[in-house]
């Protein structure tokens, strides 16, 4: 029986079992489809929440934790595995914003850079687009990560790692109990046990908590991008207008972003939304209306109220806890969540307060009443 049961191999299931695995700890991994291809996979990879000062304070300083953590992370997955997740730190750059002193007393504040430009700047900087003429913002040390290859970088790792099961294409179907303890999950394949269980499943996190009477408010929330392939070097580095996003690969890939749809779990994508995207797309770097778009794709984020997740163990049960309801910033806060709950689940000293993240009853009370 290992230590750890987690259930999820999203970046938050992934990150959570190579940190118990690094610490000695015996984990198995269930996943019913293949671990990172959900919405890891689909989303875009920035290293910050989109306008990071509109966020709480917990959010923040989780984030800022995570951005600091990216760099090292990323070149230890390529030494171990041979997989680049391609994190790059060209910096953003932000246009048409409308609380720009906002943003740049928050920098202040946090001793962050962040400086109001030009066009003449933004033009130096990224020649292809399109930038208004009243002043810009731009942040140098945002970074982005190429989402699917850190996925794949982090399944390869824990495939390699001797004290770590990872089972894919097994669904749970409910949890093993025994009075309010949980000691395991069953599938079809037959059961899991372990000594403490996380359920790391995202969007699909309500659902699997639905069976242990727990209403945890993380719904699915749709989001549908579009993807140019272009010569490398076209465009550099993030650039955010009115909400939306173009994200550079080191191969020419342009990603556009993205949409926010209440649909439930659906994940199809279409037309309306496809010729939105491209008007962004095009309103930020015209030239791309001489191509045409190689991919359009959909994800489900877990979304939660005011976007903080719940992190801890679970009220009323023993022996299982929850990472989920990241919203827009799973991969954002990855990193800093899952140390959060790792710190928890080994005993040992905090270095981040998990007190805003912890799923208390009052706050899963006051989370179904606001709702």
């Amino acid at each position: 029986m290992s230590n750890f049961l987690i259930i999820g191999g999203g970046v938050i299931g992934m990150m959570t079992a190579l940190q118990l695995a690094d610490a000695g700890q015996h984990v198995t991994v269930v996943e019913r489809g293949i671990c990172g291809q959900e919405s890891s996979w689909a989303g875009g990879g920035i290293v910050s929440p989109l306008y990071p000062w509109r966020y709480a304070p917990p959010i923040s300083q989780l984030s800022r934790w995570s951005e600091g953590a990216y760099p090292t992370l990323s070149l230890r997955l390529l030494e171990e595995t041979g997989i680049d997740p391609e994190y790059r730190q060209k910096g953003l750059l932000y246009l048409n914003v409308d609380d720009a002193e906002v943003a740049l007393c928050w920098a202040r504040e946090l001793a962050k850079p962040l400086e109001r430009v030009s066009a003449e700047f933004v033009h130096q900087k990224e020649p292809m687009v399109a930038a208004a003429q009243e002043s810009a913002l731009w942040m140098p040390t945002l970074g982005s990560v190429r989402n699917p290859r850190l996925g794949q970088a982090l399944r390869a790792r824990l495939l390699a790692m001797p004290n770590v099961v990872v089972n894919e294409g097994r669904e749970v179907s409910s949890f093993i109990t025994n009075g309010q303890q949980v000691l395991g999950v069953a599938t079809a394949q037959g059961e899991l046990r372990a000594e403490k269980v996380v359920v790391c499943g995202g969007a699909w996190t309500a659902t699997l908590l639905e069976s242990l009477t727990i209403r945890l408010p993380v719904r699915p929330v749709k989001g549908q991008m579009i993807a140019y392939q272009t010569p490398p070097g076209l465009v550099q580095r993030v650039v955010l207008k009115d909400g939306r996003y173009i994200i550079p690969r080191s191969d020419g890939l342009l990603l556009v972003g993205s949409t926010l749809e209440e649909a439930g779990f659906d994940k199809t994508t279409d037309a309306e939304a496809l010729a939105s995207l491209k008007k962004t797309a095009e309103s930020i770097v015209p030239a791309l209306s001489d191509y045409s778009v190689a991919y359009h794709w959909a994800g489900l984020r877990p979304g939660s109220p005011d976007g903080i997740p719940f992190i801890g163990a679970l009220p009323g049960w023993s022996g299982v806890y929850v990472n989920a309801g990241h919203y827009r910033n799973g991969l954002v806060l990855a990193p800093a969540s899952t140390h959060i709950l790792v710190d928890q689940l080994l005993g040992r000293e905090a270095l981040i307060d998990p007190t805003p993240f912890q799923p208390t009853a009052d706050r899963l009370i006051e989370s179904i009443v606001g709702a």
